[in-house]
């Protein structure tokens, strides 16, 4: 089932967000990932959040800003089994999700965009932060 996120989820999303991360972004060094994770406290609110549900455990969630996918998490243990395309087609057609940022070293997620329908645009050499992560611009 798939909700509306509320601050009291956020430490929940956290860890959903570590635990994911850990699982396919092997390529980002570690005291980056935790300079990041110390951020999402600020930036979870400043997104739209929804919430796959599975018997009250967040399984994955995805955050939107605009018509941007600007996040989408789910736990390694239950990747694979449909819970990230129904985040983001629930995204796509409730929320109007057309773009998305990927990690350019992320190919798992690339493939999975690609899959869904999105196509590459554009590429930047450095992710928001700065850092030297390329990033693949997608639309549908």
């Amino acid at each position: 089932m798939i909700v509306a996120a509320n601050p009291a989820m956020y430490k929940e999303l956290i860890a959903v967000w570590e635990s994911s991360v850990k699982a396919t972004h092997h390529f980002i060094a570690a005291d980056y990932l935790q300079e990041i994770k110390a951020l999402l406290p600020d930036i979870l609110p400043q997104v739209n959040l929804v919430v796959y549900q599975d018997n009250d455990k967040i399984a994955g969630f995805a955050g939107v800003a605009g018509e941007k996918l600007e996040m989408l998490f789910v736990l390694p243990e239950l990747m694979g089994k449909g819970i990230g395309k129904a985040l983001l087609l629930y995204c796509i057609d409730q929320l109007q999700v057309n773009t998305v940022d990927v990690n350019e070293q992320n190919e798992q997620a690339t493939g999975f965009y690609q899959n869904m329908g999105f196509t590459i645009y554009n590429r930047k050499p450095l992710d928001g932060m700065g850092k030297p992560y390329p990033i693949l611009e997608m639309k549908l």
